[in-house]
């Protein structure tokens, strides 16, 4: 770590703060606590996105077995939360602090304008020296409108707040060349921006009690570098995880980041599961993308549009194969794009700054 981090977004895996058996691990919770305690003491302003609501209601309730399982897992979430919180609130005013609840859907990053009411109520907490627990909304999502998991969460908080330092912290190092339980694998500490191929390291294996995997964290963290984050992924059940970071000798993989992005493109980057239309691009489009300095998306370089989108509304950009690019936000409806379509001449139907292609966070 070669740079003074101050805003740091640090994610709390389920497997981190549960026990073998289910239970929640309050003591690790209380060592994190006291951990983030000594980060703001040294002046780091911190946002904790945290799991493990589910974990905490586990076994406190019982639920009859006929119970479908996503009203089973909102139940769980709902009860579980008032738990969670109560017992970091606890915790963190033991150590002099105060804490503020945000708990979210995909559905209020939709548009431009909630994105920067959330972002506002950030960093409105953290100038008043409040800590921000933040965790999605389980007691109200669904299936197909939830996050990936709370690693997108934390990615897209860290890039609305202009976060330098993300922290995902779960139950192993990092990625391995290997299984990580096989000792002779060997730690990937370091990947570099332009690094490609890790992704054939990844075991397939999920969290006994998180949605996600170890691909989704290494996707999540290849996007945070690119917006101009340094992010590791780190066990979190490791004693002094957080001090060891602070102290520059933390054993983690390491994101190096690309330069930083503005938040507009920092919004769109996160904006995938959001589209309202898309629009197909030719190979010269598709090579001029592609380039090393990329430019803005041009009618002239679009051969298809598909769906309903207005201004402001974020669409998919293919290839004429349906290959997926990247994501834009419209300059305009599709009624006008239709009407411009091929020609020269024309403003942009996405400008650089609200164009994000997925080339950037693929390993």
């Amino acid at each position: 770590m070669d740079y003074q981090p101050q805003l740091v977004v640090v994610k709390v895996g389920s497997n981190v703060l549960t026990q073998e058996d289910g239970s929640p691990d309050r003591q690790r919770m209380a060592s994190l606590v006291k951990q983030i305690d000594f980060l703001k003491k040294q002046g780091i302003q911190v946002v904790l996105v945290s799991s493990g609501a589910v974990a905490f209601a586990r076994n406190n309730i019982n639920l009859d077995e006929k119970t479908e399982s996503v009203v089973r897992k909102q139940i769980l979430a709902s009860v579980g939360q008032i738990d969670i919180v109560q017992s970091y609130k606890a915790l963190f005013q033991e150590a002099g602090h105060q804490i503020a609840q945000i708990v979210v859907t995909p559905q209020d990053f939709l548009s431009r304008r909630h994105y920067l009411n959330i972002k506002d109520c950030l960093l409105g907490l953290l100038q008043h020296n409040i800590i921000p627990i933040i965790n999605e909304n389980d007691a109200v999502a669904v299936t197909e409108l939830m996050f990936t998991d709370n690693d997108e969460l934390a990615s897209m908080t860290a890039a609305m707040i202009d976060a330098d330092t993300l922290i995902l912290l779960t139950n192993v190092d990092g990625i391995y060349k290997g299984h990580p339980d096989d000792p002779k694998s060997k730690l990937i500490e370091r990947v570099g921006k332009k690094a490609s191929g890790i992704s054939r390291f990844i075991a397939s294996s999920k969290s006994s009690f998180g949605r996600g995997g170890m691909s989704s964290k290494m996707k999540m963290a290849r996007k945070a570098a690119y917006l101009g984050i340094h992010v590791y992924i780190a066990n979190g059940n490791r004693e002094n995880i957080l001090l060891d970071f602070y102290h520059k000798r933390l054993k983690a993989t390491y994101f190096e980041p690309d330069s930083s992005k503005p938040n507009p493109k920092k919004w769109v980057a996160h904006s995938g599961n959001y589209t309202k239309g898309e629009v197909i691009v030719n190979d010269g489009a598709k090579e001029a993308l592609h380039a090393e300095e990329a430019a803005s998306l041009l009618p002239v370089g679009i051969v298809g549009i598909s769906g309903n989108f207005s201004k402001g509304d974020i669409i998919q950009i293919k290839d004429t194969q349906g290959e997926k690019l990247g994501l834009g936000k419209a300059e305009y409806g599709s009624r006008k794009a239709g009407m411009t379509l091929g020609q020269t001449n024309q403003k942009p139907i996405i400008h650089y700054n609200y164009l994000y292609l997925y080339k950037y966070h693929s390993l």
